[in-house]
């Protein structure tokens, strides 16, 4: 049998150098908690820019509403909130095609990155209840999502950017 010679104070040291491992010290010399400096951007999905019409109208919602699209918008490397980001959507759904001109419509980004876009209840096509999302604007790289959702029941659906400068 083998004796480790630790003592109580080695183990609660040990364990004082893994949380301090987490921190570093911020632009005014105050210990904040480590942020990832490397968050990859989002690809675009195969499909995603179905029946993409470019230059959508920024609405308060799409027809009669009734389910919610939301998510995210950060930028790659650190992550930070992106405000004022303008993002499409458009699917097929209870008022019409994913190909109608009023089936689109666009939102922006709050200060914090997040937005949410009111729209009808998305319907399957082809066996699938999905959405499409585009980020198109200048300044980042374009990106195409088509998000898939659980069960044609559900009456939110989420997706998530993360951005490449251009």
């Amino acid at each position: 049998m083998t004796h480790d010679p630790s003592t109580r104070r080695d183990v609660l040291a040990a364990g004082a150098m893994a949380v301090g491992a987490a921190f570093v010290a911020g632009p005014s010399g105050l210990i904040v908690p480590a942020r990832a400096q490397t968050l990859a951007p989002t690809p675009t999905m195969r499909g995603g820019a179905n029946n993409y019409l470019p230059g959508a109208p920024i609405v308060e919602r799409i027809g009669k509403g009734g389910f919610w699209m939301s998510g995210t918008v950060r930028r790659a490397g650190d992550g930070a909130p992106l405000q004022g980001i303008r993002i499409q959507i458009w699917a097929h759904t209870v008022e019409g095609r994913e190909e109608d001109r009023h089936s689109h419509g666009a939102t922006l980004t709050g200060p914090d990155g997040t937005f949410r876009l009111e729209m009808p209840q998305i319907v399957p096509v082809f066996g699938q209840p999905h959405a499409h999302l585009a980020y198109d604007s200048p300044g980042y790289n374009t990106v195409f999502l088509r998000p898939v959702m659980a069960s044609a029941k559900d009456t939110s659906l989420s997706a998530h950017f993360v951005l490449q400068p251009a």
